[in-house]
């Protein structure tokens, strides 16, 4: 009996032994057949380590497997959900090997096709023309395009980025969306907030074309846990510009075919351009102007925010992304950094060559002499230019922010939707949207004006009373228009006047924003950021429409200069350029400051180089180079202190500072007594500026003088403005202590971001501490522009006259006293004597 039973314990345990060869599974509706998903699970998992570069994390994997953009947001969740193998008994059967077996393939296509096109892979087209791209609020959307030649346009390319939100971003409600050319090309859910996380969507064959790429980023983005508008400042987005980039898979989208593909520069992962001039004759007399030319013409075809030029005479720069090294001079000039062409020989040649020893693709302009070496950079530079006659319609802008800004002349009415604002509903708290117009040098109506948005827009019945929309000019509040109704309502070209206050020649953002209180938000339910009903809605319809304004320019005006290059833009005569010498910091500086100068001018500026002041004549010029070579007579000229060429050195690093001047008498002026009395007449002032836009400037008959100016130490670079020793003609003065700081300032003050900061009379730039300030101008001359007329007139005296409103009520007292004098005459001749 016991044999027996010994006997059945053992067949039982061998049985039961091997029933766990096989998992555990308690669903029954898996097909039969089917192979069993553990371990096909666990060994994807385990290699996919392997792919361990930044780029081919997660996103990666997941993301480019994608079938098209609309769907993109459920495929990127489906791989997540999958991972853990504990839904068999809920998951479809069906789908669960089909969730695996896609996983696996992807990541062993994307290890292949890594290791076959690994040298194509490593041409990048960085796209983000910024050094930080920020994607901030609840809705946000920004345009820009991007230049391609033919050859990257037929190439198969993917589109890379890298972004990382803040802990507040609600990732259930957040998304990010990708266009190109108006195309969604990829959906990505915003939830990245503890590291930055690398993406990538393949590009369509056939969405990239020859030419301009329109590239917009666009954010929808709620907030966690909280519903009110102040939460809405704490979201944002960033996108790395270094890890935002288009890769090719053909080794021929690195070929530049033409001089034309100088336009597809484009920038590098900081959105700098920068052009490297390597010319062995550059000491020469007579090669400077051609050079300068060459330098403008390169910035107007790239049409980059960020250009900087270097100049070198010996060696041929390192190549890199956003970079271009320009080879200039004559063959026997060149030899012994690279063998020209025979065609060079004999004739002007520009074209784009390899470099046998870095297989780097340059530019190549060379002739038998520098007569034909002029002849063609005329060929390159000749495309850009324009007659400054001619009236232009269109501030170019596309390569930074799109669509291009319009020129708006005089009484002018323009659609959202020309404005490139699409029709756009909205859910959230906070809506904002911005587009650019453009006002010519000659705008003189920032006392007067008033330009009006005709609103076309909807609310919703849960909107609130005290919502409000604003409306920014260039970062400034100009009007607020109040929502006062209940139950909803649609406006009808809603007029909202916005003072044109903050106006200034050349480019203008105008920034739209809506501020939507509901109960809802008071409330703030669960799930209550999440509600996708819109409230608030925007037409394309709406209009902005601009008055007729006073045209008549102002001398000194530097915000013209940087506006739109005046009067460096209008001259029919060269500018007389006067540099201290062509070193070749210096000539960097000048071919940045001239190229930078050239973009918001719209074509080239004719140049005549000087050699002293003496040479200028009745012209306008530009004196540019270290203040100690600067002459004495032209910094007496624009108030400069002629002191400051052996005072102004800049604080170097470890160095006490001196104390300035006139901090120090301000602190003792303090200190002697009336510090209290001029602290409230300080408070006074500042009350009266803001609440009624009065200042004792205003407040004169007569502008005071010009005060001499004294650069501080903290200050590595100085620009300034002023009316030249006739009186007829405007002088600019560019100067640094040293020529390293004039390259370095010139550099800085060029960017996109400073660049809109220089006004006044006087502007200067800490390189230490990275601040702008600025001068105003308290003296100007009228520079009549525009033919003669009534209208015109009257409307600069209104804007003059809203600026000294003294002189305008000793007008109106004096109009007052002559109809008083012509009435009683009046009155004695036909009335009745007692």
């Amino acid at each position: 009996m016991k044999s027996v039973l010994s006997a059945l314990i053992f067949l039982l345990g061998a049985t039961i032994v091997h029933a766990q060869a096989t998992p555990f599974d308690m669903s029954g509706e898996r097909p039969k057949g089917a192979k069993p998903i553990v371990p096909e699970t666990v060994m994807p998992r385990a290699a996919a380590p392997q792919t361990a570069a930044p780029q081919a994390t997660t996103p990666q994997v997941t993301t480019p497997k994608l079938a098209a953009p609309q769907v993109s947001k459920p495929q990127v969740a489906i791989p997540q959900v999958a991972t853990p193998q504990t839904t068999k008994t809920s998951a479809p059967p069906p789908v669960v090997p089909q969730a695996v077996t896609p996983i696996v393939s992807a990541q062993s296509a994307v290890v292949k096709q890594a290791a076959a096109t690994l040298p194509a892979a490593d041409f990048r087209r960085y796209v983000v023309p910024f050094a930080e791209f920020r994607l901030q609020g609840e809705y946000d959307r920004k345009s820009w395009s991007i230049y391609l030649t033919p050859e990257q346009a037929a190439a198969p390319a993917k589109f890379n980025f890298a972004y990382q939100n803040a802990v507040v971003v609600a990732p259930e409600a957040s998304q990010l969306t990708i266009f190109l050319n108006n195309r969604p090309i990829g959906q990505q859910q915003i939830g990245s907030p503890d590291s930055a996380s690398a993406i990538s969507f393949d590009i369509p064959r056939g969405l990239l074309q020859p030419g301009a790429n329109l590239v917009t980023f666009e954010a929808t983005q709620r907030h966690r846990t909280d519903c009110n508008i102040q939460s809405t400042y704490e979201l944002w987005s960033d996108i790395d510009p270094a890890k935002t980039y288009l890769s090719f898979g053909e080794q021929d989208a690195q070929s530049l075919s033409s001089t034309d593909a100088i336009r597809a520069i484009g920038v590098d992962g900081a959105g700098k351009t920068e052009f490297n001039l390597v010319v062995p004759a550059l000491a020469q007399p007579g090669t400077t102007k051609p050079l300068l030319r060459l330098a403008q013409g390169l910035s107007l075809l790239s049409g980059m925010p960020n250009e900087t030029f270097s100049f070198s005479t010996d060696s041929l720069p390192a190549p890199g992304p956003g970079k271009m090294t320009v080879l200039v001079g004559t063959p026997a000039e060149l030899q012994p950094l690279f063998s020209a062409p025979a065609a060079a020989q004999t004739a002007a040649l520009a074209t784009f060559v390899k470099d046998p020893r870095t297989g780097s693709t340059i530019l190549l302009i060379s002739g038998p002499s520098w007569q034909a070496v002029s002849g063609a950079i005329d060929t390159i530079v000749s495309p850009t230019d324009r007659d400054p006659t001619v009236r232009r319609d269109i501030l170019v802008t596309q390569r930074w922010t799109a669509p291009d800004a319009p020129f708006l002349f005089s009484d002018t009415s323009l659609s959202f939707a020309q404005l490139g604002i699409n029709t756009t509903e909205f859910s959230g708290r906070r809506f904002h949207t911005s587009f650019n117009v453009a006002v010519p040098s000659d705008f003189y109506a920032n006392a007067y004006g008033e330009a009006t948005i005709l609103l076309d827009a909807a609310y919703a019945k849960s909107v609130l009373p005290g919502s409000h929309i604003d409306v920014y000019v260039n970062g400034s509040i100009a009007t607020t228009k109040p929502i006062t109704a209940t139950g909803g309502g649609i406006f009808r070209h809603l007029p909202i006047r916005v003072t044109m206050r903050h106006f200034k020649p050349g480019l203008n953002t105008v920034t739209l924003e809506a501020m939507l209180l509901t109960n809802e938000d008071e409330a703030c339910a669960p799930a209550t950021t999440s509600n996708t009903t819109p409230r608030f809605a925007l037409f394309d319809t709406s209009q902005f429409h601009m008055p007729d304004f006073a045209r008549v320019a102002q001398r000194p005006n530097l915000a013209a200069l940087a506006g739109t290059s005046y009067p460096y833009n209008r001259g029919l005569m060269p500018v007389a350029l006067f540099i201290d010498r062509t070193d070749t910091d210096t000539l960097s500086a000048t071919a940045t400051l001239l190229g930078q100068m050239a973009v918001v001018a719209g074509h080239p500026i004719d140049l005549d180089l000087i050699a002293s002041p003496s040479g200028v004549g009745n012209r306008d010029a530009i004196f540019l180079g270290s203040i100690s070579q600067m002459p004495t007579t032209t910094l007496s000229q624009m108030n400069i202190a002629t002191a400051s060429q052996a005072s102004w050195r800049p604080v170097t690093a470890g160095q006490g500072g001196q104390p300035e001047t006139a901090v120090t008498f301000d602190e003792w002026r303090s200190r002697i007594g009336g510090g209290v009395l001029q602290h409230q007449l300080s408070r006074f002032q500042d009350w009266m500026r803001r609440n009624f836009d009065i200042s004792l400037s205003s407040l004169q008959f007569m502008p005071g003088a010009e005060r001499v100016f004294t650069p501080s130490n903290v200050n590595s670079l100085m620009i300034a403005q002023g009316t030249s020793a006739a009186g007829e003609s405007s002088w600019t003065i560019v100067t640094a202590p040293s020529a390293k700081d004039l390259r370095a300032g010139v550099e800085a003050m060029t960017s996109q971001v400073d660049w809109p900061k220089i006004a006044g009379h006087i502007t200067v730039y800490s390189s230490k501490t990275g601040k702008v300030d600025t001068v105003p101008v308290s003296r100007f001359d009228f520079v009549m522009t525009q033919p003669w007329s009534f209208t015109n007139y009257r409307l600069i005296a209104a804007n003059w006259l809203s600026t000294n409103i003294l002189s305008y009520a000793f007008l109106l007292i004096i109009l007052f006293l002559l109809i008083g004098v012509a009435t009683s005459g009046i009155l004695a001749k036909i009335g009745r004597r007692g």
